[in-house]
């Protein structure tokens, strides 16, 4: 079930990303894949899977679609918070964190 939510959601992260090639990540790439991430991570805490898994899961899709180091990180510190809020509830996580 896990392998299977990540292969969906990367492939339509993957979808868009090569719609929105470039030198950098476009904005819009990177609210995409916060919006991802978010339903990720409450779809993940639903599945009842560690914290630490689900950071090193959503990580990786964070670092195959996102180009720049800069926004990589970022995505990485949003991450963190969406993982360790209370919340498990996707809009809820990317009200906070996706705006």
């Amino acid at each position: 079930m896990k392998k299977t939510l990540l292969v969906a959601v990367s492939i339509s992260v993957a979808a868009f990303a090569y719609a929105n090639t470039g030198p950098s990540d476009s904005s819009a790439l990177v609210n995409q894949q916060c919006k991802i991430s978010a339903e990720a991570v409450a779809t993940l805490k639903g599945l009842r899977y560690g914290n630490t898994s689900i950071r090193k899961d959503v990580a990786s899709l964070i670092n195959g679609h996102l180009k720049t180091q800069e926004n990589r990180d970022l995505a990485q510190k949003v991450l963190n918070l969406m993982v360790d809020d209370k919340s498990s509830d996707a809009n809820q996580l990317e009200g906070k964190y996706c705006s």
